[in-house]
């Protein structure tokens, strides 16, 4: 029972309540919608990273760009921390950084794991003139696309923490090849460091190549076999939000990327990437490929996963 009184203002709230709970509907009439993805600074911040240049690991552009991230990562975070390593290669030894901000670090309940790669590829190999293919890439789509909807999304976690921890992990050396041995260092890393614990995540999700303004996203077979249900979780939310022409809900590729050490380490791990993508390891993936309506559309849904997570 209601008490009735005369304010009209409090008549209605309380005629409010008696229809969510009638409805069942009492968390979503008052529960605090997320905030907004803002897609203009998203894309400043993919503009941002291509304006140093390309950065494959070793140049004075990596080196900046590591700076440039940590600097925008640190008054957001609850923590960020640099995890440095080291990789040979042809006989010269390369410093490598992984980017880790922390948001509601709890050690008593698991989290959600969000990362991308910041690193470029240092040769494009992809390019019809041979003479190109020993040129690095600028990497718009391929690096900083996913970088970009992952700092927006720390900017919204600083805004409102979601109600289990997050951390977001920007991997170093994904892109270091052409051979395996010298891809996916950063996440070998940091995998490296956690298994054999406990794991301190429920899930991982990774972002690569999510800017391109073509964009279409279908599971990847991989992420499929380690985590469907973590797929079915973006698909679904992306078919509520009514993106569910860009989220294709079918399986189409079979992908090598950051989310297989993390994977072999225990942690299931999802890859969201639109390999559908004709400027991969070439010289035209540039800025004017990407749009922020691409940036918002990923950054919507997952960010939507995250608040959506419970203790």
């Amino acid at each position: 029972m209601f008490p009735i009184n005369r304010s009209p203002a409090i008549r209605a709230f309380f005629f409010l309540a008696a229809l969510c709970l009638g409805t069942g509907l009492l968390g979503g009439c008052f529960a605090q919608a997320p905030p907004n993805f803002d897609s203009s600074r998203a894309f400043d911040i993919l503009t941002k990273q291509c304006d140093f240049g390309p950065r494959p690991v070793g140049s004075k552009a990596h080196e900046q760009t590591c700076e440039y991230l940590y600097s925008q990562l640190k008054p957001l975070a609850d923590s960020v921390s640099l995890q440095k390593f080291s990789h040979v290669r042809d006989g010269r030894t390369y410093q490598l950084t992984n980017i880790i901000a922390k948001f509601g670090e709890d050690k008593k309940q698991a989290g959600i794991l969000l990362c991308a790669h910041w690193d470029t590829r240092p040769t494009a190999e992809q390019e019809l003139e041979v003479e190109n293919r020993t040129k690095p890439i600028l990497g718009a789509n391929d690096g900083a696309s996913g970088v970009a909807v992952l700092m927006e999304l720390a900017r919204m976690f600083h805004k409102r923490r979601p109600d289990i921890p997050v951390t977001i992990v920007l991997f170093d050396g994904e892109d270091f090849g052409p051979s395996g041995d010298h891809m996916f260092l950063g996440s070998k890393y940091f995998a490296s460091s956690i298994r054999g614990e406990s794991s301190p995540f429920r899930y991982g999700i990774l972002l690569d190549m999510v800017g391109d303004k073509e964009l279409t996203i279908y599971r990847e077979q991989l992420s499929e076999n380690a985590g469907k249900e973590i797929n079915d979780k973006i698909w679904g939310m992306a078919k509520k939000l009514g993106y569910d022409k860009v989220f294709k809900n079918k399986v189409k590729y079979r992908i090598g990327d950051d989310h297989l050490p993390l994977i072999k380490a225990g942690i299931p791990c999802v890859d969201i990437i639109d390999f559908d993508y004709a400027y991969w390891h070439t010289l035209e993936d540039t800025v004017d490929k990407c749009s922020p309506e691409s940036l918002k559309t990923v950054g919507e849904v997952i960010g939507r996963v995250v608040y959506s997570e419970k203790n």
